[in-house]
């Protein structure tokens, strides 16, 4: 019965999770939509010129009226969420391909990128994070303490030119940009993963040592239980939870695409293709792109947020 009542919950929590989803990116679209059809430009002009076509008045006014440019903003809002919710984000101006088309072809080395950077994210972050709550206040917390202070204080673009500059300038060791082989991946993957890994191994450090200094641990120690059984039953198991939630929320960040460092790296994934888009004035390729990142970042915060009220049930009942 318990189980029963349980899955009911998590039944109504998921569907809860759902409509929140549906309703941030509703706000989303609308916010995007908003901020694209106020930026400066002509889109009928921006297509004419992709098409190497002299934007002559009468050219523009008929592109003007095809693409339904002169309809009041809210109708073509409305026309461009009906079609976005069949999934057809319309088409590029510059390429006239569907937007949809474009996006999927620069996933693979989006998704490539942000997986590799959170593996080295969750190894790096528990390291240190464990690290340095074992040797609290002495030298390995210290080198972690100083270490997580300069990457954060770094701009990511400033970090990716400084490694570009010692790594592959002085040293040789690495490409300077591109996508090709394991090497290519070593100096993007620092770049985006070495501030977030630094941060996230603070918390966890703080976590395990309120953990450590808990009722039930002093009474795991006092029954006779081994430091490493008492620290992986009772110690890292719980400090775990809050970590992560960060690790979720830096996958959806991830995959919505690391658009500074994609762009220093002429790394070819969402990232990129946003900063082209913008450049260009290419507007259905911008809202698609960035209604495709946010839907990244909304669903992996939701599917942890999820997935860590399942391992511990008292954050559901507001306990934790």
């Amino acid at each position: 019965m318990k189980g029963r009542l349980s899955a009911t919950r998590f039944a109504r929590l998921t569907v809860k999770r759902g409509l929140h989803l549906l309703f941030v990116l509703w706000g989303i679209s609308v916010i995007t939509f908003g901020m694209v059809c106020l930026a400066p430009g002509d889109p009928a002009e921006v297509m004419l010129a992709a098409r190497n076509d002299a934007p002559s008045p009468e050219k523009v006014a008929a592109l003007r009226q095809e693409l339904g440019l002169d309809d009041p903003l809210w109708l073509r809002y409305i026309r461009w969420l009906g079609h976005a919710v069949v999934l057809d984000l319309g088409r590029s101006y510059k390429t006239g391909e569907p937007v949809s088309r474009e996006i999927l072809s620069r996933l693979p080395a989006t998704l490539e990128l942000a997986l590799s950077t959170f593996a080295f994210v969750v190894i790096f972050s528990t390291l240190s994070g464990v690290v340095s709550a074992l040797c609290r206040d002495r030298m390995p917390d210290r080198l972690g303490r100083a270490g997580a202070i300069l990457s954060i204080s770094l701009p990511d673009y400033w970090l990716g030119l400084l490694l570009i500059f010692f790594l592959s300038l002085r040293l040789g060791l690495f490409p300077v940009m591109g996508r090709e082989g394991a090497a290519s991946f070593v100096l993007p993957v620092l770049t985006l993963g070495l501030s977030i890994a630094a941060v996230q191994g603070r918390v966890l450090r703080a976590g395990i040592i309120e953990i450590m200094s808990r009722d039930h641990v002093r009474f795991a120690h006092a029954k006779g239980l081994s430091q490493r059984s008492v620290f992986r039953r009772h110690v890292l198991r719980n400090a775990l939870p809050p970590i992560l939630t960060l690790w979720g929320m830096c996958l959806g960040h991830l995959l919505g695409g690391a658009v500074v460092v994609e762009t220093v790296f002429s790394w070819p994934g969402l990232g990129k293709l946003s900063v082209e888009a913008v450049l260009n004035r290419d507007f259905p390729l911008i809202q698609g792109a960035v209604l495709f990142m946010a839907l990244c970042y909304v669903v992996a915060s939701q599917v942890t947020d999820l997935i860590c009220r399942l391992l511990d049930p008292r954050i559901s009942e507001g306990r934790a």
